[in-house]
């Protein structure tokens, strides 16, 4: 029976930089690129820079391939409505930081942008996307080709090959089983979980080496409080969504951190127990309180951190807590 691993964002942060842990990305770069790929080294990149308490709400990983390739990989867990246009500023970024002064435009590397989100973003169906751009005439509607000396120069067939690559896995659209090895990954990417019969590239690592059991004591520490963080959060967006609807304040899609009467905020550093409160009283009718209550209860947290978000007495919020068992 497979197990539950830790979530992979996590994993970026803390475990994948390391070169003995290289084939777990390498097996998804793999996988979604249709070649197979061999990292040399991490690369800088801006969330190396961040403090390792950060929330992990974004985090990236800036590899470099055997060929040269700049390979941009990055989680994000919270809707931004300007994500695309991140998206085009970091691949920018990259084209101007790693071309040395005096070099040749033609020193360009290939660059591929792999962007796994948890949210929302655009309208479409499917959990993988591909940018595929190309030049096409106006009259005659041909795609321009490169010439035989660019391709012999610089290794293309399609002038779009030149460009960077643009990959979106939307995460929580996935909801089937596993038709194919890709399928196998983002089944991971979604639920921590590879099952026995998986048999994508990495995935066999990962199976071996993002075991909970497997950190040092202070990792789980880390990872715990990490875990109880987003819980908190998603249980604040969950009270703020129920909120803004019993108050007939929500319109249209709910996009972006939802803003609803809950006040506090969940600050500071995260050092033994998450010290942040979250403040603010829930004027719903009774009923909606203990429906919030249920789903809090659901999503894992304690029965003070529920009596502060609803308001209700610990002694219901126990007896709740015993009549869902």
């Amino acid at each position: 029976m497979s197990k539950k691993l830790i979530r992979f964002d996590w994993a970026m942060k803390k475990l994948l930089r390391h070169k003995a842990n290289f084939d777990i990305l390498e097996g998804l770069l793999s996988e979604l690129l249709l070649f197979d790929v061999m990292i040399v080294d991490v690369l800088e990149s801006e969330s190396n820079k961040q403090d390792e308490y950060d929330k992990y709400n974004r985090v990236d990983i800036l590899v470099k391939s055997q060929t040269g390739e700049l390979m941009l990989i990055e989680v994000q867990n919270d809707s931004e409505v300007d994500y695309f246009q991140r998206m085009l500023y970091g691949v920018s970024k990259l084209v101007t930081e790693y071309i040395k002064e005096g070099e040749t435009y033609g020193t360009i590397k290939k660059i591929y942008s792999i962007n796994i989100v948890y949210f929302g973003l655009g309208q479409g169906k499917d959990y993988v996307y591909e940018y595929r751009g190309n030049f096409v005439g106006l009259h005659e509607n041909d795609i321009l080709l490169p010439t035989f000396s660019q391709k012999q120069e610089y290794k293309v067939e399609k002038i779009s090959d030149i460009f960077p690559k643009y990959y979106l896995l939307k995460v929580n659209n996935f909801n089937k089983i596993a038709e194919n090895t890709l399928d196998e990954w983002i089944h991971f990417l979604k639920n921590s979980e590879v099952k026995d019969h998986f048999r994508a590239k990495g995935l066999d690592k990962a199976k071996k080496k993002l075991r909970y059991e497997k950190l040092t004591d202070e990792d789980k520490k880390m990872y715990n409080r990490f875990q109880e963080n987003r819980r908190i959060e998603i249980a604040v967006e969950y009270t703020a969504r129920i909120e803004a609807k019993l108050e007939g304040k929500l319109e249209g899609k709910i996009e972006g951190k939802l803003e609803g009467k809950i006040e506090g905020k969940i600050e500071g550093k995260i050092e033994g127990k998450i010290e942040g409160k979250i403040e603010g009283k829930i004027e719903g009718k009774q009923e909606s309180k203990v429906e919030i209550a249920k789903n809090l209860i659901a999503l894992g947290l304690a029965n003070d951190t529920i009596a502060q978000g609803t308001g209700l007495a610990l002694e219901q919020i126990e007896k709740l807590r015993n009549e869902t068992k």
